[in-house]
This record gives C-alpha cells, structure tokens and sequence, in this order.
C-alpha cells in the first residue's frame, strides 16, 4: 500500500465536485477554513456547475477531476459532495500520474467508488467529511480537525462505548469499504472490493431494509464476508421500512448476515452520514477491539 505524504502548511489542496450538484454557498464555508487552516486551496473550474442532478456533465468532472489527478503540487484532492456520479467518470481518467505522485483523495458516500479505485491501485485515501460539512459546530467542527490530524500525520485511533449489537473479539488487518449500496453496486467491476484478511467498514443513508437485506446477502454470497478479519459499521442513517413490516432492525439484518462467522463486529461507528464523521484511513491497518469498550487504533500507515 502507498501512503501519500502528510501535509504541511501551505500545500495545495484541491476541491472537485465528481459526482451531485452543490451550491458554493454550501461549500465556501468549508474552502475558507482549510485556507485559515493553511493550505493552499484550488477549486475546480466546474465545481459549481449544475447539469441536471450533477454538478456539471460527465466532461466537465471528469476534467476537474483528471486536472486534479495530473497538478504535481496537489497533495491532498478533496471532494465538495457526494450525491451521484462519480461512477459515471471512472473510465473517462487516467489514474497513471497518482502512483508517481501520489495524493490523498477525501470524501464519503458518492466517494466510495473513488476509494475503490484508489483501493485498486494500491494508494491509501481517507473516508472523511467533505467541505459542505466542515461547520462551526461541535461535531461537525471535531470531524473537521480530526480529519487535518490524519493528513497531518496519520493519527486515528478511537475508543468508544460498544452498542448491545457488537460481537466481542480482536482483529487486524488492512481497512476497507465506505457506502455500502456503493460497495454493492461495484460488485463483478475491476473496482470490486478484497475482503480476504481485511476489516470492513460500512455505512448507509436512507435504504429501505429489504434492500439492506439484499445488500448483505450479496457480500455474504459472494464470500466477502466470509474472511473479514473484522466489521465496524458506521451510521444506518434514516432506514426506511415499507407498509408490511420487514421484521427485523438494520442491525439484526447485519448481525443475521455474519451470524456464522466469529470475527469482531462493531455497531455505531461515528462515520458516515451522521452529524460526528471521523476519519479514517482506508488501506491503512487498524487494530479493532470489541469488548466492554470498543477500540479502533491505527497500527501501520
């Protein structure tokens, strides 16, 4: 796995928009702290552009997003939103110039696919908040800081309470994951996730529970929850269940999932889309502990 390097003060920073539309009021807020923070910021050309439900066509981010790519100066490309669409782009870059110069890429939801690809290409990435959500509000402003700590210097390591849910145990192994519809949708692509030796994190918005059934069924299926070294689930933030009851909670569909497997899971990881979302770094080795306290701790950048 490739780490990029930490940044410093004044090292350029770029902001793109891969995938849904976002308002520069939304934003600006966000590129205006991590400059008081800083860094130097450059925002794409179309990251306010607005093409139906994107933040402008498929070209437009798609450039953005290679000339990102491309800047050796960039250090870190930080995405301004999820939404839809960073899937729709994949094909259209050229990753080659990452790995001789390689960059942190940041972001959640959408982002995922982006992850993925990082994933494949052997380069670490950071699931973190994104600028829309960078806030002066408790939470939110802890995520922010937590997130400049980890491209700073690579700390993340949390300890938290353990949920009735968790099954106790320990385990290590390289991070991977993010959204899991994302996850899912990358399923059979040259993007899809090894889980083999891994612990995987996971997260959702808005999913009816039977499709979170399936969701899991699938990754059970096709073996990739058979070898995790660990799980840890984010949030399962605004489930929805239909007018015949599914019968069983986000969690119990989870844990119904693993049940014949023995590794550590984890529920009510702060990450994902939930008001607290610390970073984490995907690619990088975490220690995970699940017992009266549940601890997550970085061991091997």
């Amino acid at each position: 796995m490739i780490f990029p390097s930490y940044l410093q003060k004044g090292d350029r920073i770029r902001i793109v928009s891969p995938a849904g539309r976002v308002s520069k009021e939304k934003v600006q807020p966000g590129i205006e702290l991590l400059q008081k923070s800083g860094y130097e910021v450059l925002v794409g050309d179309h990251v306010f552009e607005s093409h139906f439900q994107f933040a402008g066509t498929d070209g437009q981010r798609a450039a953005d997003f290679q000339q990102a790519i491309d800047d050796p100066m960039t250090r870190a490309i930080i995405c301004a939103r999820g939404g839809y669409g960073s899937v729709r782009i994949i094909e259209a870059l050229n990753f080659k110039s990452l790995l001789e110069n390689p960059k942190w890429l940041v972001g959640f939801s959408d982002v995922t696919v982006l992850h993925s690809v990082w994933n494949s290409l052997h380069l670490a990435s950071v699931h973190g908040a994104m600028p829309g959500f960078f806030v002066e509000d408790q939470q939110p402003m802890e995520s922010f800081l937590r997130l400049m700590e980890v491209l700073a210097g690579g700390r993340s390591t949390v300890v938290m309470p353990s949920g009735g849910f968790n099954r106790s145990g320990k385990g290590r192994g390289e991070l991977v994951g993010g959204n899991l519809s994302l996850v899912c949708s990358l399923q059979g692509t040259p993007w899809q996730l090894d889980t083999r030796g891994k612990i995987l994190f996971l997260e959702d918005l808005s999913e009816y529970l039977y499709h979170l059934d399936r969701m899991m069924h699938n990754l059970r299926l096709s073996g990739q929850l058979a070898h995790l070294s660990g799980l840890v689930v984010g949030g399962l933030t605004d489930m929805k269940d239909n007018e015949n009851p599914f019968g069983k909670s986000a969690c119990e569909i989870i844990m119904e999932a693993v049940e014949s497997y023995d590794f550590p899971v984890c529920f009510d990881f702060p990450a994902g889309h939930i008001p607290q979302n610390l970073p984490l770094i995907l690619g990088a080795w975490y220690a995970l502990e699940v017992g009266q306290t549940t601890v997550i701790q970085l061991i091997e950048p």
